[in-house]
């Protein structure tokens, strides 16, 4: 079998999907190794050195999907809506894609998948189970972007973000107020300390209000009903528009006091919660920054505006939904990781298995043999089970 990565395609990607480091990995499983060219020089990786780790590059992407068994990609058609559905139309029959899919947001590209009989595993649904942890991509990224979104939002305070004592006086600290305490949410939490920041963090979930406070930070006591805020897959679950209200109010004086508010709450599929609305804005101090990191589905800030910096009321509102290809090197070593791992455990004897009893392979796998075989997703396109 060929395993084939192509250059990515979206505008502004500069991730990769295999690196030079991990081509010996696949090889060991009996695959061979093609690469487009240029594929990995956003990156920071040319194609000498996947030559020099076995590697054949290609000259373009459709004889890399021409010869391809396995197709790595970062983002696949479903997780690229400006030329996927090109993309997805000239895949052929029976090539399997591996990558990020969007799945539960985008359904329809599945189904187009479906349809032209490729068969697809979207790493977005890999399970949150301990022998899965090495090939879950979410976290990986989350872990990039929520270091980035501090360093941009430190870029945009018109202060600094530590305590200082000096012969012209003593500057207090930036006061942070992360919202969501996810991955992305306690690496912000992380990074915001190192900076010297003075760091508050809520999150729906009341257990990992020790997380918050190992990390240095205070967790935001909101008295609100919880009980059903997490699901059996460790994400959040989305709550009725009541609940958010009540949220809102209370969260009022604790953004007011913020000098800087990173959101990360995201339900997977669906669009993103408001949890800062323009009357909250309003009452922020000027100068004061937001990074939205659920811009991508909506935004958790009223006013956010994917992919856009705007000022509206003295506050700097920041919207980036792909920090992590904006930190291609190291964000391209640990997704490559997450899917030579995934991939290893797909590989057996040189060919793919397709073990329905596993709930990795089960999760992860979209569609097969012309049909959409994911319960949720097919949930999600109001398919019976």
């Amino acid at each position: 079998m060929i395993a084939a990565i192509p250059k990515e395609t979206l505008a502004g990607e500069r991730r990769v999907a295999i690196v030079p480091a991990h081509v010996p990995l696949l090889k060991k499983l009996g695959l061979d190794v093609a690469l487009e060219t240029g594929a990995g020089a956003e990156a920071g990786f040319p194609d000498r050195e996947y030559e020099a780790q076995g590697a054949h590059v290609l000259p373009s992407r459709a004889e890399v999907e021409g010869r391809a068994d396995l197709l790595l990609e970062v983002r696949t058609p479903g997780a690229n809506q400006h030329t996927g559905p090109a993309e997805a139309a000239a895949l052929r029959r029976g090539i399997i894609v591996i990558g990020l899919a969007d799945p539960l947001g985008t359904p329809e590209a599945a189904e187009a998948l479906a349809t032209a009989g490729v068969t697809s595993f979207a790493l977005e649904l890999v399970p949150r189970i301990t022998r899965a942890q090495s090939m879950d991509v979410l976290s990986s990224m989350a872990t990039v972007a929520g270091y980035k979104a501090v360093l941009i939002g430190a870029a945009a305070l018109p202060r600094l973000c530590p305590m200082m004592m000096t012969a012209a006086g003593t500057i207090a600290p930036a006061k942070v107020f992360v919202v969501g305490a996810g991955v992305a949410g306690l690496q912000a939490i992380a990074s915001a300390r190192k900076l010297g920041a003075k760091v508050d963090a809520y999150d729906v979930r009341p257990a990992v209000k020790e997380q918050i406070n190992s990390l240095g930070a205070k967790f935001v006591e909101l008295p609100l009903e919880t009980g059903t805020s997490e699901d059996s897959g460790g994400y959040a679950k989305a709550q009725d528009e009541s609940f958010y209200r009540r949220q809102r109010e209370m969260m009022l004086k604790v953004v007011a006091g913020a000098d800087m508010v990173i959101t990360t709450a995201a339900v997977p599929g669906k669009k993103s919660p408001v949890l800062i609305t323009e009357e909250m804005v309003k009452g922020m101090a000027p100068g004061s920054v937001i990074v939205d990191l659920a811009a991508e589905r909506g935004g958790n800030c009223e006013l956010t505006k994917a992919d856009e910096t705007i000022v509206a009321h003295g506050v700097t509102i920041l919207g980036p939904t792909n920090l992590p290809a904006t930190v291609p090197y190291h964000a391209s070593q640990m997704y490559s990781r997450n899917v030579v791992t995934f991939v290893q455990h797909l590989i057996k004897d040189g060919q793919v298995v397709f073990d329905m009893e596993d709930e990795i392979t089960r999760d992860t796998l979209v569609t097969r043999n012309g049909e959409v075989v994911n319960a949720r997703v097919r949930a999600a396109l109001q398919q019976p089970a």
